[in-house]
């Protein structure tokens, strides 16, 4: 009789250890796919986070774009009308010359 409570016991007792392998080895694989999850949606994240900053630099710089072209007209316009001033100011000193050639 004895012998077989010493062969249950030990079968219990292999009984439990796999019991026990298998619970650590659940226990260990959650473990994993909870980590590998959070990083996975560490990662999305900051993937999104990265879209929305290359989107605000888009915003910014076509923003930059169209104040440059405007300032470009700007200037092309002013250079207009400086060079327009200037040549009426070649014509009067022009016609200042001459009429104080003709004076001399």
């Amino acid at each position: 009789m004895n012998q077989e409570q010493v062969t249950l016991a030990a079968g219990a007792d292999e009984l439990g250890v796999l019991v026990g392998a298998v619970g650590a080895a659940g226990f260990f694989s959650l473990l994993i796919v909870i980590v590998w999850q959070v990083a996975a949606t560490w990662r999305a994240r900051m993937l999104a986070a990265r879209e929305q900053q290359y989107k605000e630099l888009a915003a910014r710089y076509a923003q930059l774009l169209e104040d440059t072209v405007e300032l470009q007209r700007r200037t092309v316009e002013e250079q207009r009308q400086t060079l327009d001033e200037l040549t009426q100011t070649r014509l009067a000193v022009g016609s200042m010359e001459k009429m104080m050639r003709e004076i001399e």
